[in-house]
């Protein structure tokens, strides 16, 4: 059965709503903290494993010169480091240095000591099924994305492996 349009639309407000909310906690819950929140961003990605800076740029979607005042800030700080793609010597490989490992854990760790406290009213069991139903919407969004991405015969060979 299909989402109505009023159910689709309700939905949109409802993600963007949160997705300001996110913003707003984060930048509350990390004020002082030596990196800022889209540099913390930058550096969860880059903890995923090592891998070229213009593909990060694209998965963070943003532009590559954001991307490499990002790098070339937290490579200051000592926690990632940079070398030569050995398979493109005109590209870049980024990875967490062992610093940058730490710094990730500890922020990771923040932030769900923050979340935990802000849902201190929720049973494990809503917590659980939020994070089931979020994971499905995030899966399916990515799904719907890399077919609109790759055309309509994508689309629909992937709606059939469903």
């Amino acid at each position: 059965m299909a989402v109505a349009p009023d159910t689709a639309a309700d939905l949109v407000s409802r993600i963007f709503d949160l997705q300001r909310v996110v913003r707003y906690v984060a930048n509350a819950s990390f004020r002082g903290m030596d990196t800022g929140v889209a540099v913390q961003g930058v550096l969860r990605f880059v903890g995923e494993g090592e891998s070229r800076a213009t593909h990060l740029a694209e998965r963070l979607g943003v532009s590559a010169p954001v991307l490499s005042r990002h790098i070339a800030d937290l490579e200051m700080q000592g926690y990632v480091t940079r070398r030569q793609d050995p398979c493109d010597g005109r590209a870049q490989l980024v990875a967490l240095s062992p610093a940058g490992v730490e710094k990730l854990r500890q922020i990771e760790e923040l932030r769900a000591a923050t979340l935990q406290d802000y849902l201190s009213s929720w049973s494990q069991e809503d917590a659980e099924e939020t994070a089931r139903t979020l994971a499905r919407l995030t899966n399916s969004l990515k799904l719907s994305a890399r077919a609109t991405a790759t055309g309509p015969i994508t689309m629909t060979k992937t709606l059939q492996e469903h």
